[in-house]
């Protein structure tokens, strides 16, 4: 048996650090997709292809990547958004 497992305090302060530990991971993976989704929205924005109805469309790698964000892969999607907004001379927005 690990030693200290029966104290009361230790049984109540280790499934609150772990709980900690979730939530925080949640937080961030909550703050990738958001920025994620502002990349996607620059890069539309500014380096889109002249729309249809006046508006811009992005371009196959844009959407290539804010669909690796839709899809979870947010390190890879912001990767590839801050790359591509780089490429062409913009500088990423803040987080």
């Amino acid at each position: 048996m690990i030693e200290g497992v029966n104290d009361p305090m230790t049984r109540l302060v280790l499934p609150l650090l772990l709980l900690a530990c979730a939530a925080g991971g949640a937080a961030a993976q909550s703050d990738d997709a958001a920025y994620c989704k502002k990349l996607g929205d620059y890069a539309t924005r500014y380096l889109g292809d002249a729309g249809g109805n006046g508006g811009t469309r992005p371009d196959f790698d844009i959407v290539d990547a804010v669909n690796k964000c839709n899809k979870g892969d947010t390190a890879a999607g912001i990767a590839a958004l801050e790359k591509k907004i780089r490429s062409k001379g913009f500088t990423p927005p803040a987080r």
